[in-house]
C-alpha cells in the first residue's frame, strides 16, 4: 500500500518534472547520502557521487562492498541512468535537492539526499 502512494507520488513529480522543462534545472552535481528499497523489499544506505555536465550525468554508488557506475541524460528534473541493467534507473530532483528515483522497472526506490 505505501509502495503505491510513494510511485503515485513519484509519477507525480515526474509528469510535473517532464513539463517544467530545462528551463528551470539546477545542477545535481556532488556528494549524496543513498537511501534505497530494493525488489524484495529489502533496504540499504550508501553514498553516490554525481558528476554533472551540460546533461549527461555519471553516476558512482558505493553501497556496501559493492561499487556501480552509470551514465544518464537529463531533461529538465528528470535523469535517466543506465547502470547495465535491464532497466534505468530515473530519479527526478525534488525542489530540497534530493534526487528521488526509482529502478527495476518501479519495483525499487532510491533517495539521494545532498
Amino acid at each position: 500500500m505505501m509502495f503505491q502512494k510513494t510511485r503515485r507520488i513519484f509519477m507525480a513529480s515526474l509528469a510535473a518534472s517532464l513539463i517544467a522543462g530545462t528551463a528551470f534545472a539546477q545542477s545535481v552535481e556532488g556528494m549524496y547520502r543513498a537511501e534505497g528499497r530494493n525488489p524484495d523489499g529489502s533496504t540499504y544506505t550508501g553514498t553516490v557521487m554525481v558528476t554533472d555536465r551540460d546533461g549527461s550525468v555519471q553516476f558512482n554508488w558505493q553501497v556496501g562492498n559493492s561499487a556501480y557506475v552509470g551514465t544518464g541524460t537529463r531533461n529538465g528534473d528528470v535523469i535517466w541512468v543506465d547502470w547495465g541493467s535491464q532497466y534505468p534507473v530515473v530519479y527526478v530532483r525534488m525542489p530540497s535537492g534530493e534526487l528521488h528515483g526509482t529502478w527495476q522497472n518501479g519495483t525499487a526506490l532510491e533517495r539521494l539526499i545532498p
